[in-house]
């Protein structure tokens, strides 16, 4: 063989080499970029409602960031304001997020924005509240069901004295699809068997709202004749406890979302119940299905079994879970089981001896 020959193999294995070695770096590259194509827009509606920034989000990026270490996750909080978060949207867009997790704010006049992200390809999974549009998956609690137990526990509450007086009703945000579902399964319980002497809708879930819309109903119907109160959210409960306390009154009372504060008012007598939706379940549900899509996976049966149909009429794949009453007898058995809180931050010094009768100390 010629050295001629021999420098001429000897080339030509290493640019073999050569482009061996930039292949597998540009395929180790490509899978590299793939997992950091996985980015997701996360939109939540307000920071009033303590679930949002204290579990939903961190739970929701935390499963994100199990599911795909590399994803990118761009939050956003719309402070209340249905304008803010369809610029939100469109910056979410403009960033090049892939799939958007959504609770909107407005599921009617965030419509418009669904419909861009979907014209660009862009997934959408609603979360919590049912957005209009063509939305590809939800999950959320059964909110008629949620409203069917307040009423119920509010009967159960009142027992003989449901037909002795009148109750007040403090509904959602009518902008919130939830808060129709809350009020239709509580109209659903409680027509025909209390008299219904107030009814509110509250914008934007607003405890201080809430607390004005209290002291009109009792200047206007008087303290003596309420006997009970229908609210649907522990933030407004809040602000109607506070009303009551002023007027010298303690009746049952409603809510949802186990805040702390709620459930510390249920071991004081101040509330009588709330809703637990463990957030968890949920946000882990929800950051699945946005991995799921931004990967271009179907999602599949096990992850959303049943389909609604949203405002404008279109059907959606869902996940629909079922929630839970919480009273004074099963805290330990819920919120504090579920992780939600410790016992001891529930019972500091000012809740000790109602902790200690609760059995929880």
């Amino acid at each position: 063989m010629t050295r001629t020959l021999r420098s001429a193999i000897a080339l030509a294995g290493a640019a073999a080499l050569s482009l061996g070695v930039m292949a597998t770096s540009a395929t180790a590259l490509g899978a590299g970029s793939q997992k950091q194509d996985v980015r997701i827009g996360l939109l939540l509606p307000e920071s009033k409602t303590t679930r949002y920034e204290t579990f939903d989000r961190p739970y929701i990026e935390q499963k994100i960031k199990e599911l795909a270490p590399d994803a990118q996750i761009d939050y956003y909080n719309a402070a209340e304001s249905a304008t803010t978060q369809q610029q939100q949207v469109n910056t979410a867009l403009a960033k090049g997020d892939k799939v958007l997790i959504l609770d909107a704010v407005d599921a009617k006049s965030i419509q418009s924005s669904v419909q861009k992200a979907h014209d660009a390809g862009v997934k959408v999974v609603a979360y919590d509240r049912l957005a209009q549009g063509p939305v590809d998956a939800y999950v959320s609690y059964d909110n008629h069901k949620v409203g069917e137990l307040q009423g119920k526990a509010l009967l159960d509450a009142l027992g003989d004295k449901a037909k002795s007086g009148e109750i007040v009703m403090h509904n959602g945000s009518p902008t919130d699809p939830n808060a129709a579902e809350f009020k239709a399964g509580a109209h659903s319980v409680l027509d025909g068997k209390v008299k219904i002497g107030k009814e509110y809708d509250t914008p934007n879930w607003d405890p201080n709202n809430a607390n004005q819309q209290m002291s009109g109903a009792i200047s206007s119907l008087g303290r003596d004749k309420i006997v009970g109160v229908y609210s649907a959210n522990d933030g407004l409960a809040a602000g109607i406890s506070t009303a009551l306390k002023a007027a010298g009154m303690n009746v049952p009372l409603t809510g949802q979302d186990a805040q702390l504060d709620a459930i510390q008012r249920i071991l004081l007598g101040t509330q009588t119940i709330t809703i637990e939706k463990p957030y968890k379940p949920e946000a882990d549900i929800a950051a699945t299905m946005a991995v799921d899509l931004a990967e271009g996976k179907k999602l599949s049966s096990d992850l959303i079994p049943t389909t609604v149909t949203n405002g404008s009429d279109h059907k959606v794949a869902a996940r629909l879970l079922d929630p839970v009453v919480v009273n004074k007898d099963n805290i330990k058995d819920t919120v504090v089981k579920d992780g939600l809180y410790t016992v001891q931050q529930i019972c500091t010094p000012t809740y000790a001896a109602a902790c200690k009768d609760a059995g929880l100390t």
